[in-house]
């Protein structure tokens, strides 16, 4: 079974191998996400160590500042916005503290976030306004995956970090169709590349099973364009400017939400 504590090394292993690259490399902007890496991995995997109420606090940091960037994206309003962060919370407590009423506290999250367009009386973006509170929960909503996955999730987001980074390179370098018209940087030979990556990451952390490997190489480059669909439609690069070297929290854990979701309904 894996652990935390089984993954520990690797991850410090990966870090270290990262900031060798890095040095080696002298490009600053690397460098500035490898010191995001340093900080975020150690906090990360410490919180996981703590058991489901430090995957809990993790899910709730990361679900706020998730809703915060997409309803910048969708420009959604201040009442719109805490009203889909109460849901999404609320959906991530469930799952620490009542997991047999997690479809139960979704239900009543999007009664919420759809009452508010339809309360205010809004008749020129109300629809908009649905739409997206109604995206935003079932996207985000997947956070709260984290606390029962425990040290499953955190391989997962190991394997997909991997095969995201794997992917850009191999596309870059081998060129070919691309992926999609929402994201044309990306080509299949890219896609592929991190998919076998992934996989191998995932064997090597003794985390590979079939549901993972659909979650990777399928639920990752879906989760990636999904937020590029998004990125788009808001004519924007990135979810936001705070994280060194990657934008948003959205643009790092993007291909992570859908992985989980796939995974979810195939365990």
């Amino acid at each position: 079974m894996i652990t935390v504590a089984s993954l520990a090394p690797y991850l410090g292993g990966a870090l270290a191998l990262g900031g060798v690259a890095v040095a080696v490399s002298r490009r600053r902007e690397l460098l500035i996400r490898w010191c995001a890496w340093a900080v975020g991995v150690p906090l990360v995997t410490g919180a996981f160590w703590w058991g489901r109420p430090g995957a809990a606090v993790i899910a709730l940091a990361a679900g706020v500042i998730a809703v915060i960037e997409f309803g910048g994206l969708m420009r959604l309003g201040r009442v719109d916005r805490v009203v889909l962060g109460a849901a999404v919370a609320g959906v991530v407590l469930a799952a620490w503290l009542a997991p047999g009423q997690v479809l139960r506290v979704v239900a009543i999250g999007a009664l919420a976030v759809a009452a508010v367009p339809l309360l205010s009386g809004d008749s020129d973006q109300g629809l908009r306004r649905l739409s997206a509170g109604l995206l935003g929960l079932a996207w985000l909503s997947v956070l709260a995956a984290l606390v029962p996955l425990g040290a499953s999730a955190l391989a997962l987001f190991v394997a997909v970090s991997i095969a995201d980074i794997v992917a850009y390179l191999a596309g870059r370098g081998l060129g070919g169709p691309r992926l999609s018209p929402l994201s044309p940087a990306k080509r299949w030979s890219g896609t592929l590349a991190g998919a076998a990556a992934g996989l191998g990451v995932l064997a090597v952390l003794s985390a590979l099973s079939w549901p993972m490997a659909v979650a990777v190489a399928v639920g990752g480059p879906v989760g990636d364009l999904l937020e590029s669909m998004i990125k788009r439609g808001a004519r924007t690069k990135d979810a936001g400017r705070w994280l060194p070297g990657s934008g948003g929290l959205l643009d790092r854990i993007d291909s992570l939400l859908v992985a989980l979701a796939v995974l979810l309904v195939l365990r």
